[in-house]
């Protein structure tokens, strides 16, 4: 009788669990997000905390100016809710394209009410001014205050596709703005009393960076290509009479040209990415690397 009744005690607590599990309120599902470039993602999770899934285009390692997204990519935007753009160059060939794949899909351009400069150094005796100066530069993710308007853009676009968590969103934003002053706040201080100076980079990813903290790039590289030997004759003596000991070069690019340079002013080659994931820890660290080398 005993074992009849544990039976059936048994029998009740299972179905009520599963009775439960049916008629219990359904997680809700994440919102799946395509960025192009990998600091893209972290902006896209601070503002969407655990109720976004993003898929990044351009991997680590590749270069957005070049990249061409691979065929289980383009499947994959088929599921997409939204699409953040940035205006890096991949995205000149490929956004409609990607668009096409998923027309329902909301696009988000970040970079939308940033101001852009052109590409490179306008200081740079004036060769950046006669052939680069209709390239708009697209690195404005490596700068605090401007991360801060494409926040405010990616806030828009999830409150879009999912008006029922805006709160939760809008929070997220919040939090992550007051993140970006107190680390502008840091940088200031850590440039505080550099202005106008130097660093040297092959490809001149930093200008917002170097704008925003008062200091000036001088690239080695011109609109994407390897300089010619009278200009980087140039380099190497620009490089001399500002005491210039270290090239900054991109892991994405060749270091070939950077080398040459280091080589002939006795400097060294030091790695700077702007395309990390862990954005703020990647953009402390090159401060600091910019810091010594300003020294």
């Amino acid at each position: 009788y005993e074992d009849t009744d544990l039976h059936k005690s048994l029998q009740i607590l299972i179905l009520s669990v599963m009775l439960f599990a049916w008629t219990g309120p359904a997680v809700a599902e994440k919102v799946p997000v395509f960025v192009s470039i990998l600091p893209q993602k972290y902006f896209v999770e601070k503002v969407g905390g655990d109720r976004v899934d993003v898929s990044v285009m351009v991997p680590p390692g590749a270069s957005p100016a070049t990249y061409e997204p691979r065929p289980k990519q383009m499947a994959a935007i088929s599921g997409a809710r939204i699409y953040c753009a940035i205006g890096v160059p991949f995205e000149q060939v490929w956004l409609e394209k990607i668009i096409a794949a998923n027309p329902d899909m909301l696009v988000v351009h970040t970079d939308r009410g940033v101001e852009k400069i052109p590409m490179g150094d306008r200081h740079d005796h004036g060769e950046q001014q006669r052939h680069g100066h209709g390239m708009m530069d697209p690195h404005i993710w490596l700068s605090p205050p401007l991360v801060k308007i494409q926040a405010a853009n990616i806030l828009e676009g999830l409150v879009k596709v999912d008006p029922v968590h805006r709160r939760e969103y809008e929070a997220n934003c919040n939090r992550f703005s007051q993140e970006l002053d107190a680390l502008d706040a840091e940088l200031r201080g850590i440039f505080a009393g550099k202005r106008d100076l130097e660093f040297m980079v092959f490809h001149p990813s930093w200008g917002y960076f170097a704008r925003t903290y008062g200091l000036k790039q001088v690239p080695v590289e011109v609109e994407g290509k390897n300089p010619k030997p009278a200009r980087l004759q140039k380099l190497i003596e620009h490089a001399r009479n500002r005491g210039v000991k270290v090239i900054f070069v991109q892991p994405q690019f060749s270091k070939v040209s950077a080398e040459t340079v280091a080589n002939a002013i006795g400097g060294k080659i030091v790695f700077a990415d702007p395309l990390a994931l862990d954005w703020m820890a990647n953009l402390r660290d090159q401060a600091a690397k910019f810091k010594a080398a300003l020294r």
